[in-house]
């Protein structure tokens, strides 16, 4: 087979492991120059490829490419952008083709979530349809962890860490102040439609009493006068209340509690900020001193509380991504399979993308208890194993040290394209 280049790019909001996947790409084709010439990123992702912003990885070091393992953010860019149907933009997938072949490319790794993962199908269909070979292999990389097939998502293991670390901080603060301050904090997490950020919360909670006292699913139609009721005595009992909540917690007639009415760039509704607003509704109702806050970018950008379980396999997702491709595979996404939970075990698989894109994997009900404010003992045996390790990354000057690539550009082939 006829040596190829390859373009790599990262979509979707970034994780604090997205680029150890990125690692694992570029030093596994490194090891086969015979087959993949240059891998080429896509500064900015899919954007990279229909403007011809490509950036020639030779130029960084394999020391450089190492420290990308502890780097968070996305060493060349992200975007949130969607190609949509192929009759309807060809002029986008015509393009595409125009630079693969300008560049010699013939593999195809997208880095990314739900949606990406349909941009790389329809990548990949481009082969049948335009009549160019393209070998599209998907990647994934979601801190929502909100993919099926694969057990845990790269992204989610570091997220959970960051955020059960971080409410079990605050805890022992309001236990510590609750006397004649704070009775109420309430931590709000990412989480559109799933609340697996939320569930590995609970982790912290690991005896009856201990922070946090109440998970708040999108799974779960929220009641106002139940959830109030429930702060309450846990208010009377304990002296305080912590609560963990989803960003996209919705009533009971399907509207988000938060929602802003403005959409993103993948027509999904902007939230507004859930805990403000459940923590109003405390106040009036119940007159408890609160506190809020919103994790916001902090979980998922926190390489510092990585961990090393995720780290391990967004590194092995990429190098499995190459080695599928190697091997001939096109429209799939390498998967982590579970063998057992204790001790943690797990290998590789592989998806096809047609049961990948545009499915979302919510929290089981068996790992929500029965009253609906916390997780199971079968969601921590899920849950515990991807949390495990540390990984810290170097530190200098009392800071994390992360690497910054050169990000050199491809001279450009094309005219400037318009979309």
């Amino acid at each position: 087979m006829r040596c190829k280049n390859a373009f790599y790019a990262q979509s979707g909001g970034v994780t604090a492991v997205i680029n150890a996947s990125a690692a694992g790409v570029i030093e596994t084709a490194r090891q086969h120059p015979t087959r993949i010439g240059t891998v080429y990123a896509g500064r900015n992702g899919i954007l990279g490829a229909l403007d011809e912003d490509l950036i020639d990885t030779r130029h960084e070091s394999a020391a450089d490419i190492a420290a990308l393992r502890h780097t968070p953010g996305g060493a060349f860019g992200s975007c949130r952008y969607k190609l949509q149907d192929l009759q309807q933009h060809r002029a986008e997938y015509q393009r595409l083709i125009e630079v693969f072949k300008a560049h010699d490319i013939g593999y195809f790794f997208y880095n990314g979530g739900g949606d990406s993962a349909d941009t790389c199908l329809k990548v990949a269909q481009l082969s049948a349809a335009l009549g160019y070979p393209i070998q599209a292999i998907h990647i994934p990389k979601t801190v929502d962890n909100d993919l099926p097939i694969t057990d845990c998502c790269p992204g989610f293991g570091s997220v959970a860490k960051y955020v059960a670390t971080s409410i079990r901080e605050a805890g022992y603060d309001v236990a510590s102040m609750a006397k004649t301050s704070t009775k109420v904090f309430i931590l709000e997490v990412m989480g559109r439609h799933a609340g697996w950020i939320t569930a590995a919360c609970g982790l912290a909670s690991e005896a009856e009493g201990e922070p946090p006292h109440l998970l708040l699913f999108p799974e779960i139609p929220f009641e106002p006068k139940l959830f109030l009721d429930q702060v309450d005595a846990c208010v009377q009992r304990h002296g305080y209340c912590v609560v963990a909540v989803s960003e996209g917690i919705r009533q009971a007639d399907g509207r988000f509690i938060a929602e802003s009415g403005l959409t993103d760039a993948f027509g999904h509704a902007q939230l507004g900020g859930v805990a403000p607003v459940l923590a109003n509704l405390v106040k009036s109702a119940l007159g408890y001193k609160y506190h809020w806050a919103v994790a916001d970018y902090l979980q998922r950008a926190a390489r510092h509380l990585a961990s090393a379980v995720d780290v391990e396999q967004a590194w092995a997702l990429g190098a499995r991504a190459v080695e599928l491709a190697l091997a001939g595979h096109g429209g799939v996404m390498p998967t982590i399979v579970r063998l057992s939970d204790v001790p943690y075990q797990w290998t590789l698989g592989m998806a096809a993308l047609e049961d990948v894109a545009n499915v979302e994997k919510f929290m089981p009900r068996e790992f929500i208890s029965a009253e609906g404010f916390h997780i199971t003992d079968a969601c921590r045996r899920y849950l515990a194993p991807l949390i495990q390790g540390e990984a810290w990354p170097p530190f200098v000057n009392g800071l994390p040290h992360y690497v910054r690539l050169q990000n050199r550009a491809v001279p450009r082939q094309l005219p400037p394209f318009s979309h």
